[in-house]
């Protein structure tokens, strides 16, 4: 098992605004110094309903997945596709929104 490459305490970070199945978020991902993204948070503005929590763990998994060595390409092409390819997920579109972005 790989162990956890922790970030530092200082990072450089950039945040984006989406749209996934009618509701707003947003998404937040910080890097290592290297420019490899190392976390990300998906906030929604609706505090404390149930799609912000789900929003929220989802971001939590895949941080966590990210610093024991996952990448997140591999990740992004796991997440589940409605029929014309486009993601069925919230955090499947947050991560085309971070792909696109790069």
């Amino acid at each position: 098992m790989t162990a956890r490459q922790r970030l530092p305490n200082r990072r450089k970070c950039e945040s984006f605004e989406f749209r996934h199945a009618g509701h707003p978020f947003t998404l937040t991902a910080g890097h290592y110094p290297d420019n490899r993204i190392g976390e990300i948070f998906i906030s929604s503005n609706r505090a404390g309903s149930q799609v912000e929590a789900v929003a929220r763990d989802s971001a939590i998994a895949v941080s966590i997945a990210l610093q024991f060595g996952a990448d997140l390409q591999t990740i992004r092409a796991a997440l589940t596709k409605d029929h014309d390819g486009h993601p069925a997920t919230l955090l499947g579109a947050a991560l085309d929104m971070l792909a696109e972005a790069q």
